[in-house]
């Protein structure tokens, strides 16, 4: 499996990672299982959290391979803001992981500027962090964020962040555009480590889990999570990893705009609307807010009973709803109006224009029909 460098840590890392959080779904002896194939086929990243059961993903990684400590790369997550939250649930994700140091603590889930400034005030996490690093007890400093990347573009201009994770996807990309144009440019610059996350949207894209993974495994990034929870999975992940071939631009385009489940619903961000209705309206603006809100899962049609359920239960995982109304409120040209039907000739990717910004303002505005 091709190994990669994490930014500027000095750790090499196998392409594919194993995430930890599925682990609460298989008892201890699958669990042990897994991670040995996942170590003996070439894989050295594991990466969990204490907020996963309450340490249980972590219990159970200490136990299945605790005595291969050397042999890969440990990350674990603390969700403490203040200095002692974080030093706390550090102390305990040692002895759940039947370890003395983990090569890098992440800031899990840093959701708004108001945590970030926690974390970064003096007396927070980020400085207990280093406190930590200098004992021995964790080798590197990163944070993650679900979602819009606009806090860990801010975490990386205001302090020495070493890694960040994010979520990155050809589905996702259409909904927070900044991971791509932004994000990973910026990282990249500061050689900060990139970890991919979410390489399936959360298991959305798991009819076409070849082309998500090589999506994935083809960016600029230092490697891909993903959670792994049966040896069927296991099995087809390392196999998909072993025999990657790097898409070229075109490839790459293609899955990111063509891609079946996108459809003919979710916006592309390509602009070619930016024209049409009143001055000061871009209808891609307020689709981008609609992918903030519910990443366009909601799409006003009911075709596939168990594909409704899936996007139905995905479609607020990162909960933030409440951001993307605040903004659009914000908005001086909203969705509310009524466009000539014959504009949805101008989007090529077959959308309805008009009906898609009556449902987004639906949305937005928190209208009781649409």
């Amino acid at each position: 499996m091709e190994m990669r460098k994490l930014g500027k840590t000095g750790l090499e890392v196998s392409l594919l990672g194993f995430g930890g959080f599925h682990l609460l779904e298989i008892p201890q002896s699958e669990a042990t299982f897994l991670l040995n194939e996942y170590l003996d086929r070439g894989g050295n990243y594991i990466e969990t959290a204490f907020s996963y059961g309450q340490g249980e993903s972590e219990r159970k990684i200490g136990a299945a391979v605790g005595h291969r400590r050397s042999e890969y790369v440990l990350v674990t997550k603390t969700g403490g803001r203040d200095g002692k939250g974080c030093r706390e649930t550090v102390e305990k994700s040692l002895e759940n992981l039947n370890t003395d140091y983990v090569d890098i603590l992440l800031m899990h889930g840093v959701a708004n500027r108001g945590e970030l400034d926690k974390i970064l005030a003096p007396g927070g996490a980020f400085e207990e962090a280093e406190k930590l690093r200098s004992e021995g007890k964790i080798g590197h400093i990163g944070l993650s964020m679900h979602g819009q990347p606009d806090i860990l573009i801010e975490a990386l201009n205001r302090a020495p962040f070493e890694v960040v994770m994010a979520t990155l996807n050809y589905y996702d990309v259409n909904n927070y555009p900044e991971l791509l144009t932004e994000l990973v440019p910026l990282a990249n610059g500061k050689g900060v480590g990139i970890i991919l996350m979410k390489p399936l949207a959360d298991g959305l894209l798991y009819r076409n889990a070849e082309d998500a993974f090589n999506y994935a495994f083809s960016l600029p990034v230092s490697l891909v999570v993903t959670g792994m929870n049966n040896r069927e999975m296991v099995k087809l992940d390392m196999d998909l990893a072993d025999n990657f071939v790097p898409l070229d631009e075109s490839a790459m385009g293609m899955i990111r705009t063509c891609a079946p489940e996108l459809g003919k619903y979710v916006c592309r961000q390509c602009a070619i609307c930016d024209n049409l209705g009143p001055e000061g309206f871009r209808a891609r603006d307020i689709f981008r807010l609609e992918g903030i809100y519910d990443r366009q899962m909601r799409t006003g049609q009911m075709e596939d009973t168990a594909e409704f359920a899936l996007r139905d239960r995905l479609r607020f995982w990162f909960g933030t709803q409440d951001r993307a109304r605040e903004e659009y409120a914000r908005l001086k040209v909203k969705g509310d109006m009524e466009l000539d039907p014959e504009t949805s000739r101008v989007c090529p990717y077959g959308i309805d224009i008009p009906f898609k910004l009556k449902l987004a303002d639906y949305k937005l505005a928190g209208r009781d029909s649409y």
